[in-house]
């Protein structure tokens, strides 16, 4: 970061201030990493809770390559053309997997437009060498649209993923302007799609950052939409401009706020609800119990 950067930005809150980890577990989690030649939304999308998570022994694989087919206004993830799947990814994922001895993993990927089926095939085959290297795992998807593509869809669900999440991001009025190429209308259909092929046997799932400049009632209507799109699971964080050629942020939202919508959520049906400044969309994922909950 520049100093630039650093004088042009406004300053955290307190609520916001992060600790750096001191266990040799960060490390440890880092080397592995490399190892396996692997890439994790953590570091592509400049978390801010990767010290932590990685302190942990935890992180979430990033499959597909890490160069985006799409430039959204909030993501630091690179916008590139995409280099060729490689074969064996899947396999790495699920070694990655099994000796960090994770009992839920999270899996994401780039969107990948220049394939005609966005990548579902190679999540089909990294939720399945996970499950075979990790009898009894909880394996969470993080996907892309798909251009909401039936095939698709079908095919990421054939591995049986318990959960399936797609992140709306943002409200109806913004999504133009901060999701390039996607549209708020998609993937909602997305979300209702996977709740009405499978029903109670895999929850679906959703997330959205907040201080864009959205209004409480537009949140609001935002929830709705998801829950009557048959979305089990919401995420509700503060967004953190990447960089300086990213969107601005138009406000911080306080503790007390994400708490209040956290109860207006539960009201609304959700059976689990994250929400505070920094909750990410696979933050603290396995505090959810998806091997006893009930969609």
């Amino acid at each position: 970061m520049t100093t630039t950067e650093i004088k042009s930005r406004p300053r955290l809150p307190e609520w916001l201030r992060i600790k750096l980890p001191t266990s040799d577990t960060f490390s440890q989690t880092r080397n592995l990493l490399d190892e396996l030649k692997l890439h994790t939304v953590c570091e592509s999308a400049k978390c801010p809770n990767h010290w932590e998570c990685w302190a942990k022994g935890t992180a979430t694989f990033m499959i597909a390559g890490d160069r985006c087919t799409r430039a959204c206004g909030f993501c630091a993830v690179a916008t590139a053309k995409p280099l060729p799947l490689e074969a064996d990814e899947p396999l790495r994922v699920a070694e990655a997997t099994r000796r960090m001895k994770l009992k839920h993993v999270v899996i994401t990927a780039v969107a990948r437009d220049d394939m005609p089926d966005g990548g579902a095939e190679h999540f089909r085959q990294t939720i399945e060498k996970v499950r075979e290297l990790n009898p009894g795992i909880v394996i969470e998807v993080l996907v892309p649209d798909f251009q909401d593509s039936d095939a698709s869809i079908e095919n990421v669900l054939s591995a049986n993923p318990q959960i399936f999440n797609h992140n709306l991001e943002t409200v109806r009025r913004l999504t133009p302007e901060v999701r390039h190429r996607a549209t708020y209308d998609r993937s909602l259909s997305v979300l209702k799609k996977v709740k009405d092929k499978r029903g109670k046997t895999v929850f679906t799932k959703s997330g959205m950052m907040l201080g864009l400049g959205e209004h409480e009632a537009e949140v609001l209507e935002a929830m709705r939409d998801l829950r009557a799109a048959g979305c089990d699971i919401l995420t509700l964080g503060q967004y953190l401009q990447p960089t300086l050629k990213h969107l601005a942020m138009a406000e911080f939202i306080p503790p007390a706020k994400f708490a209040e919508y956290k109860v207006r959520a539960e009201e609304m049906g959700f059976v689990h609800v994250a929400s505070g400044p920094l909750v990410r969309s696979s933050y603290h994922a396995d505090e959810f119990g998806a091997a006893s909950a009930t969609c």
